[in-house]
């Protein structure tokens, strides 16, 4: 095999708590890991030397972008050089809570992985994953997860849902390291945990917990996401909340007219949109 073409998902966070912060700096959180429908596409083709090119001009301009740490990370490990073309498709957009980057190193490693037939573990992989990032591991499966500590370690739940989601991003850049030091770490009243004990759980049962502690402060400093929030529940959205640290918000709604019209609603505004039929 001399090339391999891999879907790199984005996903959404349904709910976020924020639970302490930890010795090493990091903190530890529990969330729900939702994947999306919304892929960049990653290339990658064997060479005589190594060169990364994107659809995105920005990214081309990017030595230290997570494609390149992966594959760097990975010959680290194996003590050996990978001379590949990447070319990445890019769909997702960058900073805005939806994984892009994470699941791009994620995609990386996998596609190194296979097209050189490295025969790496699943449990060497995910090592190698949380190195690039603390959601990285969960993009080498992704499926709807709940995550704990940093985020790496994950527990597969078979979510049911028929609802139509829509997401929703102004373009509005947000630190997640400046809304890590703001944010103040509490026990949350219903824990998201107890889904992991449930073998069917209905998609509404999780979004009548789920909560995200960094919706107060984001919205303080940029109303125009709690806008987003506000008329989306307007349009019909059974439930609306932000995605990590933002500043994409999300909606899942029970009727696909509420939907397509609030995508268009936005569309108008020049917001990037994406409506999925859920999986």
């Amino acid at each position: 095999m001399d090339s391999i073409k891999i879907k790199s998902p984005a996903k959404i966070n349904i709910g976020l708590n924020i639970l302490n912060k930890r010795e090493d700096s990091f903190h530890n959180l529990e969330t729900i890991f939702y994947p999306l429908e919304l892929f960049d596409e990653i290339t990658i083709i064997k060479s005589n030397d190594f060169s990364f090119n994107s659809n995105d001009e920005q990214l081309n301009f990017e030595k230290t972008n997570l494609i390149i740490k992966a594959k760097e990370a990975l010959e680290s490990f194996c003590q050996t050089s990978f001379n590949v073309n990447i070319f990445l498709k890019k769909e997702i957009p960058i900073g805005a809570g939806l994984g892009g980057g994470s699941s791009n190193a994620a995609t990386t490693l996998i596609g190194l992985n296979k097209l050189f037939d490295l025969a790496i573990s699943d449990s060497d992989l995910a090592k190698l994953a949380l190195s690039l990032g603390s959601d990285v591991p969960f993009f080498l499966k992704s499926v709807p997860s709940f995550a704990e500590s940093r985020g790496e370690i994950l527990y597969p739940l078979n979510i049911i849902n028929k609802k139509f989601l829509v997401i929703i991003n102004p373009g509005i850049h947000i630190s997640t390291r400046w809304a890590f030091g703001l944010i103040k770490p509490s026990i949350p009243k219903s824990s998201l945990k107890l889904f992991t004990s449930k073998k069917d759980i209905p998609i509404e049962e999780i979004l009548e917990s789920a909560s995200n502690d960094f919706e107060e402060i984001i919205f303080n400093h940029y109303p125009e996401i709690f806008e987003i929030k506000k008329k989306m529940n307007e349009f019909g959205a059974k439930h609306s909340m932000m995605t990590g640290t933002g500043s994409t918000v999300w909606g899942f709604f029970d009727e696909e007219e509420s939907a397509n019209h609030t995508e268009l609603y936005f569309k108008s505004k020049d917001y990037f949109t994406f409506l999925q039929n859920t999986i």
